[in-house]
C-alpha cells in the first residue's frame, strides 16, 4: 500500500494539472521583495519606470522591522518564527553599549528595539497629492493611478547619539519646486538598485500578489541609525501617523514573479 500511495503520488504532481505555476498568481504584474544581488526574472508585465523622486511628491514614510529585500548588506535570514525578512550582516559585531535600550522598552515607537533591522520606505506619487497615513495618501480621485516609487533604505538600529538621525530624514512641510520632500536621503551606502515591482506587506504572497505597480530604489548597504531619533519622530508627532514599525513579505523568489534587473 505504501508503494502504491508513492506511485500515486508522484503521478498527481508530476501530471499537466499540477503545477508550481498553479501555486502562484500569475498575470500580476512583477513582485517585491526580492534578492537585489540577483538580476534575473521572467515576469514579462512591464510599465514605464516612475521619473526621479525628485520630480514627485513625497506621500508616505514607514518602516518595516527586519528588512523585506535581501541585499549585499543584509543577508541574514530573520530566523524568526512569525516572520520573514534579513538582518543587517553586521548585526552581531554590536557593542553591548549599542545594544542598550535608552527607553526600557518603553519607547514611542513600537516594534523596534537596539540590534534590529528595519526597513525605510519614502513613498513618492505621481499625483498632486499632500503626504499622509498609508498608501491611500498616495493618489487621489483625481488621480487613481499614479506612477509609484520607492525609495529604500535598510537600518541597523543602534543605541549611539552619534549614528544617524532619523530626524534629518523627515518630512517637515518640506516642498522643493512645488513639490513635498523628505528634508533628505540616505547617502553612501551604494548605487540603489532600480527595478519593477509592486507594493509590499505581509498580506501579500506568491498566492495572492500586489496589483499595485511600483518602481523600487533600493540601497545596497545598511547603515547604523540612533533608535533614539526614531522615538522622538513618534512623540513628536508625524503627518503619516507612524508609531509602529510594520511586518514584512516574505521574499518573492519565483522568476515568473519578478522583472529582470538591467
Amino acid at each position: 500500500m505504501k508503494q502504491v500511495s508513492i506511485v500515486a503520488w508522484l503521478l498527481f504532481t508530476l501530471s499537466p494539472a499540477f503545477t508550481a505555476a498553479d501555486h502562484i498568481c500569475l498575470g500580476s504584474g512583477p513582485q517585491t521583495p526580492r534578492d537585489i544581488s540577483q538580476k534575473f526574472g521572467t515576469n514579462t508585465s512591464s510599465f514605464n519606470l516612475a521619473p526621479s523622486y525628485r520630480d514627485m511628491n513625497l506621500c508616505n514614510i514607514h518602516t518595516h522591522t527586519f528588512a523585506e529585500h535581501k541585499g549585499p548588506g543584509f543577508s541574514i535570514s530573520a530566523n524568526n518564527e512569525q516572520t520573514d525578512g534579513y538582518r543587517c550582516n553586521d548585526t552581531a559585531g554590536l557593542s553591548q553599549e549599542e545594544l542598550t535600550d535608552p527607553t526600557h522598552g518603553s519607547g514611542a515607537f513600537q516594534g523596534v528595539a537596539p540590534g534590529d533591522t528595519i526597513e525605510v520606505h519614502w513613498v513618492y506619487s505621481s499625483c498632486a497629492v499632500q503626504p499622509g497615513q498609508g498608501l491611500g495618501s498616495c493618489l487621489s480621485a483625481a488621480c487613481a493611478n499614479p506612477q509609484l516609487r520607492v525609495e529604500a533604505q535598510v537600518f541597523l538600529l543602534v543605541n549611539d547619539p552619534y549614528a544617524l538621525n532619523f530626524q534629518t530624514m523627515v518630512y517637515d512641510n518640506t516642498v522643493i519646486d512645488a513639490r513635498h520632500q523628505a528634508k533628505a536621503l540616505p547617502t553612501h551606502t551604494g548605487t540603489p538598485i532600480v527595478f519593477a515591482g509592486s507594493t509590499t506587506g505581509p498580506k501579500y504572497t506568491a498566492k495572492k500578489c500586489s496589483p499595485y505597480q511600483v518602481t523600487w530604489s533600493v540601497r545596497p548597504n545598511c547603515a547604523k541609525l540612533n533608535i533614539a531619533s526614531l522615538h522622538d519622530w513618534a512623540a513628536n508627532g508625524n503627518i503619516f501617523n507612524e508609531s509602529h514599525s510594520h511586518g514584512v513579505r516574505a521574499l518573492v523568489t519565483e522568476p515568473e514573479l519578478l522583472a529582470p534587473i538591467n
